[in-house]
């Protein structure tokens, strides 16, 4: 085996793995960037972009099928033509990936290698029949499906968010196992394209990590575009049929057996460190896979770095970013960053979308502070329905001592880019007077965050 040297070596290019190398080679070091696969991690080729591409086709038609509510009309059905729409996400995912790549390859001091990386030593890796050996290493190799052992799941065929994205055809019964996040984005997506959607959630309400209220009201939302839900779905086992899969429940209601055509499992993710020989570099991991990081994202051997979706810190390709930040600062700006700065924010893509912001009115409660309460429905938000999309709510909770805006649940139109004004404040440490006196735009679904403020009231 031949060796070669280098300052730096990163594992895998992901959100913070392609940044991180340019700062790396812009501040003199020679990086190797070892990728076996494609280049932009998940949110690139299985996650953010193809999705939301496809989230994107599957809202025109939803509001091409409204037309009449809008003053127009369309003449004939409104069908998908799923390859087109396939080829219409692949070249916004190649653009992409390309990109990335391109840069990677035009960067001074980078070096590629297209190849599977394993740990030899605590600074050794073998890609290739070839060593690489570095001073300070960075795995960012992000996730993948959970597939757990389900009674039957070897006996038949099945679908994951990353296997969703090369199918050009519509299923004509979609069940899906997994009431949470990808789950619910794959419903409501499919549904509009014109399958059939049954969702089977364990739990006994979907995205269970939510309010109570907010699951109920996606819900709702979902069951009236169709979508059908099996919920307190114990004991889920599956069978092959001659026209599909049935995936067998034991409900509280309803029938004990669910066919279908098609069957996505949407039942979380793990990490993708399993096979990078983790234990020849004495990097510790968690019972679940996880490498465990310290609060500047160093590992159990301190010259070793984990980022992104494997270090079980933050599920999202912002926290990835965030990831590469806190690094960058730390090791070439004497700045100090630590993950536990971070607040959380997120959102679900259906549509509407929910912003998430801070914490939730459960978790609110459960840390015994004297907490304040604001919701307005989206009926009476002036912009949703100059829009037409008055489904969801918006709901604000402040600390009533402090006056410390702790968190936001924005359901509803525009609720994924409305929550930032929200997140913003919760950095900034500022009391929630500060918004509420605020003079927004009008007409616009921002403008109501003031309101929705002025409006909170005590919770026992």
């Amino acid at each position: 085996m031949t060796s070669k040297r280098f300052d730096a070596i990163v594992i895998g290019a992901g959100q913070a793995g392609p940044s991180l190398v340019g700062r790396l080679t812009a501040a003199g070091q020679s990086v190797a960037m070892i990728e076996r696969k494609f280049f932009g991690g998940t949110c690139v080729n299985t996650g953010c972009k193809p999705t939301k591409t496809m989230v994107a086709s599957a809202y025109a038609m939803h509001v091409a099928r409204r037309a009449a509510d809008y003053g127009f009309s369309v003449g004939g059905d409104i069908v998908p033509d799923m390859k087109a729409i396939k080829a219409r996400k692949d070249k916004v995912t190649l653009d992409s990936r390309s990109g990335t790549e391109g840069w990677l390859e035009g960067m001074e001091r980078c070096t590629i290698f297209r190849g599977h990386a394993t740990f030899l030593s605590p600074h050794e890796v073998s890609v290739n029949g070839e060593t690489l050996s570095a001073d300070r290493i960075f795995i960012n190799v992000g996730g993948r499906a959970n597939v757990p052992p389900i009674p039957g799941i070897d006996g038949i065929s099945y679908l994951t968010n990353s296997s969703m994205m090369d199918i050009d055809f519509l299923p004509e019964h979609l069940v899906i196992v997994g009431g949470s996040y990808i789950g619910l984005e794959f419903a409501q997506m499919y549904r509009r394209f014109g399958a059939k959607v049954t969702v089977v959630e364990k739990s006994s309400r979907l995205i269970s990590r939510e309010d109570p209220d907010v699951s109920d009201a996606i819900k709702a939302i979902l069951e009236d575009e169709g979508i059908a839900f099996r919920l307190d779905a114990e004991c889920i086992s599956f069978s092959p049929r001659a026209d599909g899969v049935c995936v067998h429940v034991d409900c509280t209601s309803g029938d004990r057996d669910v066919p279908g055509t098609h069957v996505l499992l949407a039942i979380g993710r793990r990490p993708n460190t399993d096979d990078l020989g983790l234990d020849k570099a004495g990097v510790a991991t968690d019972e679940r896979g996880y490498i465990t990081v310290d609060d500047e994202l160093r590992t159990s051997q301190s010259h070793i770095y984990a980022l992104g979706d494997c270090n079980g810190r933050g599920a999202f390709t912002h926290t990835a970013y965030n990831d590469f930040e806190i690094v960058a600062a730390n090791l070439l700006d004497g700045d100090t960053r630590r993950v536990s700065d971070r607040k959380p924010g997120y959102a679900l893509y259906i549509d509407p979308p929910l912003g998430r912001a801070g914490m939730t009115e459960t978790e609110a409660r459960k840390c015994g502070r004297n907490i304040l309460v604001g919701t307005r429905p989206m009926t009476q938000v002036g912009r949703a329905v100059e829009r037409g999309e008055t489904k969801g709510f918006m709901k604000i909770i402040a600390d009533a001592d402090t006056k410390e805006l702790l968190g936001a649940s924005l359901l509803g139109a525009s609720g994924d880019e409305v929550v930032h004004g929200i997140l913003d404040m919760i950095y900034a440490k500022a009391p929630y007077t500060v918004m509420q006196r605020m003079v927004p735009i009008h007409p616009t679904v921002s403008e109501l965050l003031p309101t929705v403020i002025a409006d909170m009231k005590p919770v026992a």
